[in-house]
């Protein structure tokens, strides 16, 4: 199946009670360890990129071509959707012009109404393309690429107003935030969350700040509506730390490592990747998309 919109597989997600996993990228590896794993799970997943990454990487238009190509050459079978993740206006347009197979518009640092006016354009523009939309109400906590949200909770009509645009998949806030959870952080408002899907029944939620929420919560949050959970900060943790311990091995027997060629990048680098791989495969299981392709 390989390359799709999102559309279909997160509606499918939402039918079934599971969610998808989105796995934001930074560079080549990366989006290899995350095929990798979605192969190996046997699930479909939306391989993203923000702002910023697309930006490093060398633009959004690089970006799809990697993605595409890589799911080519490694022989991927599960349904993949290229996605833009918080993207502004400009952005998501470019991203519809480029080939991008899901966009999301994230408006939610303007006032409600234009939020809402340029959610339409986007989805008027992406859906005669087939390409899906995610939109955002409320504000995510923490930071993503220079928007900086506080962890409201996403007002009930607004989201209604949000979904009546007819975006795809709604991403709104329930006390989720982006980054390392704080210690004194008090969880997700599971009762907002159910607020919020009882307004839009059968509408997929999408759950930003997936990493370090505790595995109960997030399988609650599912079992109310959720259907597509983000996930970035688990990955670069996972990586640094394995990438830390090796460099410390490393350290600790330079000679024997320069022997067997351990500086070459593609071994250096190695079990970090590895890390992210077995990071998004368990992600995957928590979230019941396995074998879901």
């Amino acid at each position: 199946m390989a390359i799709v919109s999102a559309e279909k597989f997160v509606k499918a997600a939402r039918d079934n009670g599971y969610a998808v996993g989105g796995f934001n990228t930074n560079n080549l590896e990366w989006t290899q360890a995350i095929l990798r794993a979605a192969e190996a799970k046997k699930a479909p997943i939306l391989i993203q990129t923000s702002m910023g990454a697309a930006k490093y990487m060398g633009g959004y238009k690089l970006c799809k071509a990697l993605i595409e190509n890589l799911v080519e050459s490694m022989g991927i079978t599960v349904p993949v959707a290229i996605h833009l993740d918080h993207g502004h206006f400009e952005d998501a347009l470019e991203c519809i012009e480029v080939g991008y197979t899901s966009v999301m518009f994230d408006g939610s640092h303007l006032p409600v109404e234009e939020n809402l006016k340029l959610a339409k354009e986007v989805v008027e523009k992406a859906h005669a393309k087939g390409i899906s939309v995610e939109a955002e109400v409320g504000s995510i906590g923490g930071e993503e690429d220079g928007i900086i949200g506080e962890g409201e909770l996403a007002p009930i009509e607004d989201a209604k107003a949000m979904v009546e645009t007819g975006i795809d998949f709604l991403a709104a806030g329930i006390g989720n935030i982006h980054g390392p959870y704080p210690e004194n952080w008090k969880g997700l408002h599971l009762d907002h969350l159910q607020k919020l899907t009882e307004a839009v029944p059968g509408f997929p939620i999408v759950l930003h700040g997936g990493s370090g929420i505790p595995d109960d919560q997030i399988q609650a949050a599912i079992k109310l509506g959720v259907a597509k959970v983000n996930v970035n900060t688990e990955c670069q943790l996972a990586f640094a730390k394995a990438t830390r311990k090796f460099v410390a091995e490393y350290e600790a027997n330079e000679e024997e490592y320069d022997k067997k060629k351990l500086f070459d990048p593609r071994k250096f680098l190695k079990p970090g990747f590895e890390a992210i791989t077995e990071a998004v495969e368990e992600r995957i299981d928590v979230f019941g998309s396995a074998n879901k392709a």
